[in-house]
């Protein structure tokens, strides 16, 4: 099982962004409600959580919410008690959650994603590479990011040429720029480690 807990950062800055963060999270919700257990709900504070059955959707879940400049801990564990909510439920993979976020929010951390996992050695590699992801990312440009979110849909370069009303090759030079081939090939890379960090509780 997958546990995502994520903290939003600066809150004090930015006032309380949960309730805007759940409802932008609604289509999300949606398209993975097959693999969602418990959905996203306010815990504590300025706090989310959720439970997933599938390693793609949580490291999905995951980046989705460090872009809006949350902190995220991913936990991959077993489940002890299976509550109505998220926050009633109990097992390592909360407490491995909760370690993964207060990691995620500190300095330590080079981008606001961890994850700890029964098997720790799977759980910091996938934390690496989602932290080389992180990398490039930072340095993405709007015009990279308008590509980027129609390409991991699944459209086709050409297809988003014409959406985006640009040449094939423009398309094919921001995809080169932002490194988004270099993203897509590691998402699947990530979801396996992460959910080999269940371990046998996968």
């Amino acid at each position: 099982m997958f546990v995502v807990t994520a903290d939003q950062n600066r809150s004090t800055e930015h006032g309380d962004r949960v309730e805007e963060v759940l409802e932008s999270l609604r289509p999300w919700h949606a398209r993975g409600k097959a693999m969602i257990v418990r959905p996203f709900e306010r815990t504590v504070g300025d706090e989310i959580q959720a439970v997933l059955s599938a390693a793609p959707l949580a490291v999905d879940a995951a980046l989705r919410l460090a872009r809006l400049d949350w902190a995220v801990g991913i936990g991959a564990g077993g489940v002890d008690h299976l509550a109505e909510t998220a926050s009633a439920s109990s097992g390592v993979v909360f407490r491995l959650a909760r370690d993964a976020v207060e990691h995620a929010r500190s300095k330590a951390s080079s981008f606001p994603i961890v994850v700890r996992g029964e098997d720790s050695e799977q759980a910091d590699a996938a934390t690496a590479v989602l932290h080389l992801v992180g990398a490039l990312r930072r340095t993405r440009s709007e015009p990279g990011w308008e590509v980027a979110d129609r390409l991991v849909t699944g459209a086709t370069q050409r297809q988003v040429a014409e959406e985006l009303g640009i040449t094939y090759q423009a398309v094919h030079d921001r995809v080169r720029v932002a490194g988004v081939r270099e993203e897509l090939a590691a998402l699947p890379v990530i979801a396996r480690l992460v959910d080999e960090a269940a371990g046998e509780s996968a």
